[in-house]
């Protein structure tokens, strides 16, 4: 896979040996051990895969450039690159403005924009609406696009099968602009929904098999269907793609749930189909969330700590699966530890912040303290570092940061 150009300022000293040495070992990528880093008062459990992917180094790379060779002329970003906080404020700072928030709403009004203007496709994509009227503007949309190549992926396919009369079902948060902008690709040349969890699959399910009838299906989908969507025709041949930073494992069971519904329609009528689009998951995403899992599996950390961008999707899910088994703090970045010991962290759930009073565990499992630590796949390396060294700080005493990493590094070459 090709190595991309990102500021050095985002790499990690710690991160980056460890990374190097577990994927020399395992380049193909199919150990999801995590790794142990034992500091004697504490001890680090590392996901074996977390940090950017490959769509996100993409982008960074991307726009990074754009900045370095187009000095004097007004850089716009459509909306955050990505949702990670430090990444987007750093871009600010070197004078990219944003057109649009998270949501959608205009910061800066596109009639303000000239043909001459640089604008950058964030990593989620956009709508093609909202790329025509670039377009109609005469603004180039092309040599600066980051969008993510698995999500055009998705959209690749949800085309093929539009082109053969499935309806494309998204699973994704309707209000995400990757999800907004699959939905808008989708329904070029068909038909798309978009259902956000497994209680919308059951709901679309009772229209599918006829149990629920039909006049009540806007009630429940309003606004998330293509122009001219009817239900006792579109839900006849249907196809599932997702929101590429959803919990993999919740696509999945979507997937099969609405197969289930699909097949039992089938022995009934003939023309009812769906189609396989297990290919369309992500593998960072896939890869990621393994990874969490794995390590939870081995049952060591005693809490973990999940880094990233408040509304980062992926990472939300990454602090879903820690939740299940520990205590689990979502943190954007060391400056949630403040000097009094207290961990100032994001309720996912409520959309809330909230405030612990000193959480780091004084013993664990095994005697010393065991924390996981993870981060989104937009959550620079360099910030899990600092993280780290602030966790640290928690524990007077503690090895050498280099004798630890030589460490591992000899056990590793064992």
């Amino acid at each position: 896979m090709r190595s991309f150009e990102v500021p050095s300022f985002y790499r990690s000293p710690i991160i980056s040996r460890v990374k190097a040495k577990r994927k020399s070992r395992d380049p193909r990528k199919q150990d999801f051990e995590p790794t142990v880093l034992n500091f004697g008062t504490v001890r680090f459990v590392l996901a074996r895969h977390f940090g950017f992917c490959f769509g996100v180094e993409n982008a960074i790379e991307i726009a990074y450039r754009a900045i370095d060779e187009n000095p004097g002329k007004r850089i716009f970003l459509l909306s955050q690159m990505i949702h990670n906080p430090e990444v987007n404020a750093d871009l600010q700072d070197r004078g990219i403005r944003f057109l649009q928030d998270t949501e959608g709403n205009m910061l800066t009004p596109m009639s303000e924009l000239k043909h001459d203007d640089v604008v950058l496709i964030p990593a989620f994509g956009t709508t093609l609406e909202i790329e025509a009227k670039l377009k109609e503007i005469g603004v180039d949309v092309d040599t600066y696009n980051t969008t993510c190549p698995f999500v055009e992926k998705v959209w690749k396919r949800s085309a093929k099968l539009a082109t053969e009369d499935y309806t494309i079902v998204i699973h994704g948060k309707p209000e995400h602009e990757e999800t907004r902008a699959t939905f808008s690709h989708s329904g070029e040349k068909g038909h798309a929904l978009v259902i956000k969890n497994m209680a919308e699959a059951e709901l679309l399910c009772g229209f599918i098999s006829g149990q629920k009838d039909v006049s009540e299906f806007e009630v429940h989908f309003a606004g998330r269907t293509s122009k001219g969507f009817d239900p006792k025709v579109h839900l006849r041949r249907i196809g599932v793609v997702n929101q590429t930073t959803m919990l993999a494992s919740d696509t999945q069971a979507i997937s099969d749930r609405i197969k289930q519904a699909v097949d039992a329609k089938q022995a009934n009528a003939g023309d009812v189909d769906f189609a396989n689009t297990r290919d369309t998951l992500c593998y960072a995403t896939n890869d990621n969330q393994q990874a969490t899992q794995a390590a939870l599996a081995e049952d060591l950390a005693d809490m973990a700590v999940v880094v990233g961008g408040y509304n980062s999707s992926n990472t939300s899910h990454l602090v879903e699966l820690c939740e299940a088994t520990l205590p689990t703090f979502f943190i954007r970045n060391e400056r949630e530890f403040l000097g009094n010991g207290t961990v100032q962290h994001y309720d996912w759930r409520l959309g809330l912040h909230q405030s612990t009073m000193d959480p780091w565990p004084l013993s664990g499992k095994d005697e010393t303290p065991c924390i996981l630590v993870t981060s989104g796949a937009s959550c620079p390396d360099a910030t899990v570092d600092r993280v780290m060294h602030a966790i640290l700080k928690r524990y007077p005493g503690s090895k050498d940061v280099d004798d630890v990493l030589v460490d591992f590094e000899q056990r590793m070459a064992l």
